[in-house]
């Protein structure tokens, strides 16, 4: 790969979408992205933190801003039900998975609860939204004819193992191998799907999980994060936005989606030349 050279994926131009759902949305990056978004679309915002969120509406409706809000434990099959439901009923064509936790220390300091409670809002209520909320997105993009979005919430990360928090990384990781292959499977269908794996961003994560540190030196503002994830939504399958390591990380990541996208390929030819010869 030449020097200066970007690996695309995939490039479509994109309208703005016209309703979104954004969970984790009180705060840090999942605040940021209601506040890129453009003013005419629709936001359907869900949190645990109804104050937060109210505040968030309160300053968006504002601005002219239509919101409408969904208080929910996305650990909880109930919260998840009453956020797929709020974002059918909003006929969503985004959907911003960004609620996510961990628990800092290391594996047997930390409660089994904890690490059950980490795995539950960043990978269990993540695929059940994705599989509840895709088929109607994918219908409506192909009436409309405007491509429909996913963005899913990684990590750096995801790409090496983090001891003290282990599970939190594991799930990372999880989300981007998830990411790469969904993008593969929805390849011809109008939906674009985008991984966003930020480094250390100034959110809170650190204090929320147990970190004593304080944010990390360096940390980016969660609008730079927001901003750039819209920008690279169907012009790539992931996006690294880390100042440092983003450079070593990024042509990984293309290379790695470029190779979910040829193995499905490749199982599609054998899939029909098996039903050719049977």
């Amino acid at each position: 790969m030449r020097k200066g050279h970007v690996m695309t994926i995939c490039k479509r131009k994109r309208k703005a979408p016209t309703s979104a759902l954004i969970t984790g949305a009180s705060r840090g990056i999942g605040e940021a992205f209601a506040r890129a978004l453009p003013r005419e679309t629709h936001l359907v915002l869900t949190g645990r933190d109804a104050a937060s969120l109210a505040n968030v509406q309160i300053e968006l409706e504002a601005q002219g801003r239509s919101v409408s809000l969904v208080e929910a434990d996305l650990t909880e099959a109930d919260g998840r039900a009453a956020v797929i439901d709020a974002a059918e009923a909003a006929s969503v064509d985004l959907v911003i998975a960004n609620a996510g936790m961990g628990s800092y220390g290391s594996f047997l300091e930390r409660s089994v609860e904890d690490h059950l409670k980490t795995v539950e809002l960043n990978l269990s209520a993540v695929i059940a939204l994705t599989h509840a909320l895709l088929p109607g997105m994918t219908d409506r993009a192909r009436t409309s004819k405007r491509p429909a979005g996913l963005i899913l919430m990684g990590s750096s990360a995801a790409f090496v193992p983090v001891p003290k928090l282990a599970v939190y990384a594991a799930t990372k990781a999880f989300m981007l191998s998830f990411s790469e292959a969904l993008a593969a499977e929805l390849g011809p269908e109008p939906v674009d799907v985008l991984c966003v794996c930020p480094g250390a961003t100034r959110t809170g994560f650190g204090r929320t999980a147990g970190f004593s540190g304080g944010d990390l030196p360096g940390a980016m503002d969660p609008a730079e994060v927001a901003r750039k994830a819209l920008d690279a939504l169907g012009k790539r399958r992931t996006l690294i936005v880390e100042k440092g390591p983003g450079r070593v990380l990024q042509p990984a990541a293309d290379l790695r989606a470029a190779f979910a996208g040829g193995l499905k390929r490749g199982l599609d030819l054998s899939a029909s030349l098996q039903r050719r010869n049977g």
